[in-house]
């Protein structure tokens, strides 16, 4: 008899120790079953008029264009580098052809010049953007490999525009922040500045006095 109730007790056990498993899976599975993944929210398509519209408007030059559009001619650039902050200014002279590109959406100015000796010659673009209402420039030279990007916007009542971006330092390959204030002086000047970083300190790097002929 003492077998019978140890085995019925053991099969006792068992039973009552799989019904808890199974539940708990059961619990886990509706656990999981609860969980709801979230979906992207989709985008309401324009019908084909409004894109039309939204591309036009993307696509026409503004007044920004035309801010740009008025420095079309040829400049004398009065040029002043520093290498380091409260370092000996370099002085060089160069001459900028600045034209509107591609109907009139974006400004292209080419300088040539003479810079530590060398024949200096550069290229820069600068483009409005009517959709993010921001300004790109890009400048390339013949004294380097690189290219430079930055963004910004205009400001009306200072009459100067602050772009920012980086550049990659020559002499360690890293990355290091850069930023350019561009001032509408008067209608026939310029004033170009820019600002790099050393040893986590920000100086003037750069002044351009830019005067149309």
């Amino acid at each position: 008899m003492k077998k019978i109730y140890l085995t019925l007790s053991i099969l006792a056990l068992c039973f009552v120790s799989c019904k808890k498993e199974v539940k708990a899976d059961t619990e886990e599975v509706n656990v999981t079953d609860t969980i709801k993944t979230k979906q992207p929210i989709a985008e309401q398509p324009l019908d084909s008029a409004a894109q039309m519209k939204a591309w036009a408007d993307y696509a026409t030059p503004g007044s920004a264009h035309k801010l740009m559009a008025n420095e079309t001619g040829t400049w004398n650039c009065d040029m002043t580098f520093w290498s380091e902050p409260n370092g000996k200014p370099q002085k060089a002279n160069s001459t900028a052809i600045i034209k509107m590109i591609l109907g009139g959406r974006y400004q292209e100015t080419n300088y040539s010049g003479t810079m530590m000796g060398q024949s200096f010659q550069g290229k820069s673009t600068l483009a409005y953007n009517n959709a993010n209402k921001e300004y790109t420039t890009t400048f390339i030279d013949n004294m380097g490999t690189g290219m430079l990007v930055a963004t910004g916007k205009f400001d009306d009542k200072n009459k100067s525009m602050e772009l920012k971006g980086d550049m990659i330092n020559p002499l360690n390959g890293k990355k290091t922040p850069y930023r350019e204030i561009y001032t509408i002086v008067d209608a026939t000047t310029r004033k170009m500045e820019m600002f790099d970083v050393k040893n986590g300190e920000e100086f003037k790097s750069m002044e351009i006095i830019m005067k149309k002929k």
